[in-house]
């Protein structure tokens, strides 16, 4: 068991993952979880993190949350990972990609990430003694933890990957200036792309052409990438889907046509959500509720966020 608090053994050449400890509330997008976050650094999704929780027949493998670009655990997944816990899961959430003393995540170099993420899914395995772990990832937390499943071994400890908004082979940001004339705030965005993580995952990156060098996918990996077609990160939106045997690509607006989140929204749009929670419990699958989203939400709020 971990000690409350701080942060996984950390092996040779590796930075330790923070693993963030005090439950903190849903929140309803990305601003008010980062307002949340500034008075409460240390929060995670309610319920996750219990690293006393031990999997059950009905739900085997813990779900670990991989968060996106300068961002956490909380700000990602405030609302997605309690769901989850609900729905009979234990569920751990790590902070990876994080200068020392960070207080926001995802920032640092990918390769050293996709290891943080393999660092934490080993503690997870000895705490709850599980044989493998499914993983969610959002954004740069689907590409770092598809390298852990692809390039770094750790496909045998993992059932499924499911990848949100996922940069599977890298953005280009097209796409942003049509969509800017109608909300002028998005001409901020280019800001959000100046990390060493952000410029790493870009379109032809020496990162994302290894990631899927020799095949995108692994044998006896279950993986499912969840988009939209108006994301204004990757563009072409098609970036988004896998090729290789054992993968399953749904585009939000072909289940749900009038649902235009993008990038930013996804993990707090509740038809994508879930999709997710059915994707890792279909034997409990609901049908989600499909209602018209506008073009541009969530995307004031991220910017804001990163400001705060």
């Amino acid at each position: 068991m971990t000690p409350v608090g701080s942060v996984t053994a950390e092996p040779t050449g590796v930075r330790a993952p923070v693993v963030p400890t005090e439950s903190g509330p849903p929140q309803q997008d990305h601003l008010t979880s980062a307002r949340y976050l500034e008075e409460h650094p240390n929060a995670t999704p309610m319920g996750s993190n219990d690293f006393g929780c031990k999997p059950t027949a009905a739900h085997p493998r813990p779900v670990v949350l991989a968060h996106g670009t300068d961002s956490s655990a909380y700000s990602d997944f405030s609302v997605l990972g309690p769901q989850l816990v609900e729905a009979g899961f234990c569920v751990f959430a790590l902070n990876y990609g994080g200068k020392p003393g960070a207080t926001t995540y995802g920032t640092e170099d990918v390769w050293e990430s996709s290891a943080q993420i393999g660092v934490f899914v080993d503690q997870v395995l000895a705490a709850t003694g599980a044989s493998q772990v499914d993983i969610v990832g959002f954004s740069q937390g689907a590409s770092v933890s598809r390298y852990y499943i692809n390039k770094l071994g750790g496909a045998p400890k993992v059932g499924q990957w499911v990848g949100v908004a996922s940069p599977s082979y890298g953005g280009v940001m097209y796409g942003l200036v049509p969509v800017a004339q109608k909300l002028p705030i998005l001409f901020d965005i280019a800001e959000l792309a100046s990390s060493t993580a952000a410029i790493q995952q870009a379109q032809g990156a020496p990162f994302i052409t290894e990631l899927n060098a020799g095949g995108d996918t692994v044998a006896n990996v279950r993986y499912t990438t969840i988009g939209s077609r108006v994301d204004e990160m990757i563009q072409p939106f098609d970036n988004i889907a896998l090729h290789g045997p054992g993968a399953t690509n749904l585009v939000l607006q072909d289940l749900c046509q009038g649902n235009l989140t993008g990038h930013f929204h996804m993990v707090y749009d509740a038809f994508v959500q879930r999709l997710v929670v059915n994707t890792l419990d279909p034997a409990h699958a609901v049908t989600p509720t499909c209602a018209p989203v506008a073009l541009g939400t969530g995307i004031a709020e991220v910017v804001l966020a990163a400001h705060s």
